[in-house]
């Protein structure tokens, strides 16, 4: 036996976790942020009986936006404006990806590094999750990775894709049947996630928390999407509103929802023939509802109300206290557009089709599973009847013996920002999924890129 050499320096220790772990959901719209203690002395048992509530992260609008008196605001201070006529934004996320970082550094800086930063942090001090949308390019990862570890230098990193996050939740509590007293297990062993966000809804089977990739589907109508459909039959029927997307964006959020029966609610809200208007017009059988436009000198805000017949001259009338949109058919043909796309002349499925295409890659065996438990998140998630219809196309295309369940969290846009939180507790599995600062100095990106992928 060879004896020991004299100046063989002792191995070093592996670095010690950080405290905090900083979970940013790096959506399109907003930026889902704040922290979660890995320490394992904050993971003391509750109090038995307690019924703490989950914890919620900040909404952080992820844009910089400049007013029509160039006024800018960075993300969280767009909430001190107070005129939002022809406000332009600029985003850092495009269709779903991160591909601005000189604009997305700035948010970050504003929100998580400044003095002042309302969620102030140490990167040398402080892990990081970080969600990227799925099947992102390779190289848009590998710039990912780069400015975290060379710009902000985080003590450690784990990059994933959004959904995953979501199997680290409670999925049983969603659903309002066959609920469990069993402290579930994390994460869930089988999940289809519908995410409906603001670029672009995906539909993603998970197994013991990772996707199957082979088996992701993507339908590019989000929020971006309808809002922008809104604004034009708007801008054709009444006002012109397509320099005011924040204000259509809010009309949309107020009034808009799914039909359950589409046809039925087209015949509702038919005007009837040329010279021959209908009697059930006038309200629409109740769809029809009235948007008071926000002026900005009483209202600030706008808001919804049934529709009053009598008010509708005073859309011409230059001395009305009050300019009012008449939405009727366009609360509900706007998000059909998330059932029905070829009806706008997109080349794809709608989401309910997408959904069985998504399973028809993986093992029949597990489509029981997968149908037993659909989550749908994402801003889209909290319209009216979303679920309700997905809940019955879906059923209609299943196999009649496969039962199908889907549940929606109590809050859908922070639901993957809560998985994130769940997981960063589980200090010993994030380890094993994170990669270090000194890691990645010692084996380089593409060691980084392969571990993240799973090889």
């Amino acid at each position: 036996m060879a004896p020991p050499r004299k100046n063989a320096q002792p191995i070093a220790p592996p670095p010690r976790p950080p405290d905090r772990t900083l979970i940013i959901d790096n959506g399109a719209h907003t930026i889902k942020a704040g922290f979660a203690s890995s320490s394992v002395a904050s993971q003391a048992p509750d109090e038995e009986g307690s019924d703490a509530p989950p914890p919620t992260p900040s909404v952080i609008p992820n844009c910089i936006a400049r007013d029509r008196d160039k006024r800018v605001y960075i993300g969280s201070q767009l909430s001190k404006c107070t005129d939002f006529n022809e406000i332009l934004f600029r985003r850092p996320v495009d269709r779903g990806y991160l591909v601005n970082w000189e604009a997305e550094k700035e948010i970050w800086e504003h929100e998580f590094f400044d003095n002042k930063a309302p969620l102030h942090c140490d990167p040398s001090q402080t892990g990081l999750i970080l969600t990227e949308a799925p099947n992102a390019l390779s190289q848009l990862q590998t710039n990912c990775d780069q400015v975290v570890f060379e710009e902000f230098g985080f003590a450690s990193y784990y990059r994933c894709p959004a959904p995953t996050l979501n199997a680290y939740n409670n999925i049983q509590a969603m659903f309002p049947v066959l609920r469990s007293a069993v402290e579930p297990q994390l994460p869930a062993e089988i999940l289809l996630l519908i995410d409906s966000g603001y670029s672009h809804t995906t539909i993603t089977p998970l197994l013991q928390g990772r996707p199957v990739q082979g088996a992701v589907r993507r339908l590019d109508v989000g929020g971006k999407l309808l809002t922008n459909y809104l604004a034009r039959l708007v801008s054709r029927r009444q006002y012109d509103m397509r320099n005011d997307i924040y204000i259509v964006n809010e009309i949309k959020e107020a009034c808009c929802y799914v039909s359950g029966d589409f046809k039925a609610d087209m015949e509702q809200t038919w005007k009837g023939p040329k010279g021959d208007r209908r009697d059930t017009y006038a309200t629409s059988g109740g769809i029809a509802k009235d948007y008071v436009l926000p002026d900005y000198h009483n209202r600030s805000k706008g808001y919804v109300r049934d529709h009053d017949p009598s008010a509708a001259g005073k859309l011409k009338n230059p001395e009305a206290a009050e300019d009012i949109l008449t939405l009727r058919n366009e609360r509900f043909t706007v998000p059909e557009m998330l059932f029905s796309p070829s009806d706008m002349g997109m080349r794809q499925s709608g989401v309910a089709q997408l959904a069985m295409d998504s399973l028809s890659a993986v093992p029949f065996g597990l489509w029981p599973g997968f149908l037993a438990n659909v989550v749908l998140v994402g801003g889209n998630a909290n319209m009216e009847g979303f679920i309700e219809r997905l809940e019955m196309e879906i059923r209609a295309l299943a196999p009649a013996e496969c039962i199908v369940r889907i549940g929606k969290p109590t809050d859908p846009i922070i639901s993957t920002w809560q998985g994130g939180a769940a997981l960063a507790k589980d200090v010993d599995a994030l380890r094993k999924l994170s990669v270090t600062k000194q890691e990645y100095e010692e084996n380089g990106p593409a060691w980084v890129a392969r571990k993240f992928d799973g090889r």
